[in-house]
């Protein structure tokens, strides 16, 4: 039992870091402001550490 509970666990975060990565991804790529290069650095971050990256776009975006 406690090793689904294990798999639960790691499944539900997995899925939540391919979601919020997916959605920076898409945020990023439709954001004409941003020039490839910027892009494409953005989205390496975001499959990286979507989370705290996401948060920094936000941030840099919304000052901008």
């Amino acid at each position: 039992m406690n090793e689904l509970i294990l798999y639960l666990v790691a499944f539900v975060l997995l899925i939540g870091h391919c979601l919020l990565a997916g959605k920076m991804y898409q945020e990023v790529h439709t954001n004409q402001n941003l020039s490839i290069s910027d892009k494409n650095n953005w989205k390496l971050k975001a499959l990286v550490f979507p989370a705290y990256f996401y948060q920094k776009y936000k941030a840099t975006n919304t000052s901008s």
